[in-house]
């Protein structure tokens, strides 16, 4: 190396060691703090993108459980409630066949009567209770449940004609209002007009239970059947978010034990490099003796 003091070669590559020493230490010490190997699109772009698209998913699938969550409550009260309706109609049935007994005493048969209008009531509030963020699948008119199943089922493709991008669908779940109350074609045997005060009004009301006894059983079916499909997509949709968070985590996590023996080696370096800074910028003090008398 020639004995030049105007250009210091020595300190200028111990300077860009140096640098290059501490900009590693500067991305190494991000990593550790955010836990991420790839926080920013200057690390890895095309990691970068494909993380942050899978964040959007993870996020529409957290609208979509929640959704699927909101439509559950939903059913699960209409589920209950209609449940709870069945067991009445068993006991309207004992109650409407020993009405039926052609033995009894116009009073005897009040007393039944008397407590087939108190199951007919029982009904009509449990109908009107079935009621969800008000939604009520049991009473006509109480509203159906539409809820998001999944994010796709649409298209965003454009129109060859006029290039306009095409209206995206979610792909949805849909579940029908079943109207069992007193209205319509709901349940007959709990409208005021049906009693047991003779035997053939008892004989007519067990004719009408028998038909709400099939009409209660395909609401039962339905609401049934919806409520596994509810379930199935939930448990789905909780395991393919835990999948794409994991997914993401291989993509952009940290291994923090490699990275903090990276440290290690980075401050070795980093102590090294000013260690040879200053030996570089104390090199041309050694010409001054060729200048001593």
């Amino acid at each position: 190396m020639s004995n030049i003091v105007n250009t210091n070669v020595g300190a200028w590559t111990a300077l860009q060691n140096l640098t290059a020493s501490q900009r590693s230490l500067g991305t190494l010490q991000s990593r550790i703090n955010s836990g991420l190997s790839v926080s920013s699109t200057k690390d890895d772009s095309a990691v970068y993108n494909l993380a942050q698209s899978l964040r959007g998913d993870v996020g529409g699938l957290a609208a979509v459980g929640s959704s699927l969550s909101t439509a559950k409550s939903v059913v699960d009260v209409a589920v209950n409630g209609a449940e709870a309706i069945s067991d009445i109609l068993n006991q309207m049935k004992s109650t409407a066949a020993k009405a039926d007994d052609g033995t009894l005493t116009d009073a005897q048969r009040g007393q039944y009567n008397s407590d087939f209008e108190n199951l007919q009531k029982q009904v009509d509030t449990i109908v009107k209770s079935a009621n969800f963020n008000g939604i009520n699948l049991l009473k006509d008119g109480g509203g159906s449940v539409s809820a998001l199943k999944s994010l796709y089922g649409g298209s965003t493709a454009t129109t060859a004609t006029t290039g306009s991008a095409i209206a995206w669908t979610p792909d949805t779940l849909a579940v029908a209002n079943v109207a069992i109350d007193n209205s319509g074609s709901g349940l007959s045997a709990i409208k005021s007009s049906v009693d047991l005060k003779s035997q053939a009004n008892a004989k007519s009301a067990l004719d009408k239970l028998a038909d709400d006894t099939v009409t209660l059983g395909n609401a039962l079916s339905k609401l049934g059947s919806a409520a596994r499909t509810i379930d199935a997509q939930l448990t789905f949709n909780s395991k393919l978010t835990d999948t794409l968070n994991s997914g993401i985590g291989n993509l952009v996590d940290a291994d923090l034990a490699k990275e903090s023996a990276n440290l290690q080696a980075l401050q070795v370096k980093q102590q090294l490099g000013v260690q040879a800074l200053s030996i570089a910028n104390q090199a041309p003090q050694t010409l001054l003796s060729l200048f001593r008398g």
